[in-house]
């Protein structure tokens, strides 16, 4: 596991290990092909576009790795991921209508709930 970028704003620092120096050490540990996904983007766009297909590219291709990118989930939709949005969408459009959940952690509400936090 690596990282692009960081998260949060500008002043925070990069997260790591960062996946150019991840990638250097894997082709020197003799590694030939990689595989990066974008896991923290639902589509393409010129964070994703230039980070990974340009400069991690450009450094698989320096150090001798053989790379592909797996596609967001976006850039060729699928069914069931439009369907996930709509349904987030009804959800609130309609106050009411029940929600599903996934995890043991139950449904959230999308606000805090009157006396949940305390006063600073």
């Amino acid at each position: 596991m690596a990282w692009q970028s960081r998260s949060g704003s500008p002043s925070m620092p990069w997260l790591e290990p960062e996946l150019n120096d991840c990638l250097r050490e894997l082709a020197a540990d003799d590694v030939r092909a990689v595989t990066i996904i974008p896991i923290g983007f639902v589509s393409d766009h010129m964070e994703v576009m230039f980070d990974l297909d340009r400069e991690v590219a450009a450094t698989a291709a320096e150090v001798g790795l053989e790379m592909t990118r797996a596609a967001t989930p976006a850039t060729t939709p699928d069914p069931e991921f439009v369907a996930m949005f709509r349904e987030l969408i009804e959800e609130r459009l309609e106050p009411d209508r029940p929600r599903r959940g996934v995890g043991t952690l139950g449904i959230r509400p999308d606000a805090c709930p009157a006396g949940c936090c305390s006063p600073a």
